[in-house]
């Protein structure tokens, strides 16, 4: 079998808008703080870049998470598989997700975290498919709106391969 990975957005595409997005949340935020919360692993690319564009002070934060355990199907119960470091009370939060697909996990993500009593919550996510979204999910901050194809790049794995490709591509296995 062999693997073959074509470019959906180039690396100048993914930049520029990344770019915009930190400027948007910059003007959201003027005067205050955000915190962002990385989703490990594959929204650590898109992270770093992004807090490179926001001009408020910008505080950083891990998690990971599933709502899936060993199954292909959702539990329904969100497992923190890597707990956030520092309390959110009080504060601006915007979760930092790679992609969007089902909204399982962060429809459960969202509830969670809401109840830590955050300033504000918001959702940020580098793309968005959803044309396989079963729970409504709504973002604050989208960078592409993609077609349901599997990709990979910029974070985003097979295996846990590709994820250095500094573009997105789509993964066909032949």
């Amino acid at each position: 079998m062999s693997e073959q990975v074509r470019v959906l957005i180039p690396e100048e595409e993914l930049m520029e808008r990344i770019a915009r997005m930190g400027a948007q949340i910059s003007r959201d935020f003027q005067g205050e703080s955000v915190h962002l919360v990385c989703i490990l692993k594959g929204s650590v690319f898109f992270t770093c870049e992004l807090a490179k564009h926001i001009t408020v002070p910008v505080t950083i934060d891990f998690m990971c998470v599933s709502s899936y355990g060993r199954s292909t199907v959702s539990s329904g119960v969100l497992e923190i598989k890597q707990e956030l470091t520092e309390p959110i009370d009080g504060r601006n939060v915007i979760i930092i997700e790679d992609i969007i697909d089902t909204g399982r996990t962060l429809k459960y993500l969202l509830e969670d975290l809401a109840k830590r009593g955050p300033k504000t919550l918001r959702l940020c996510t580098m793309l968005d498919k959803p044309d396989r979204r079963v729970m409504q999910v709504d973002t604050d901050y989208t960078g592409f709106e993609i077609p349901d194809e599997f990709v990979v790049g910029y974070g985003l794995d097979y295996d846990q391969r590709y994820r250095n490709l500094p573009y997105v591509g789509i993964l066909s296995l032949d």
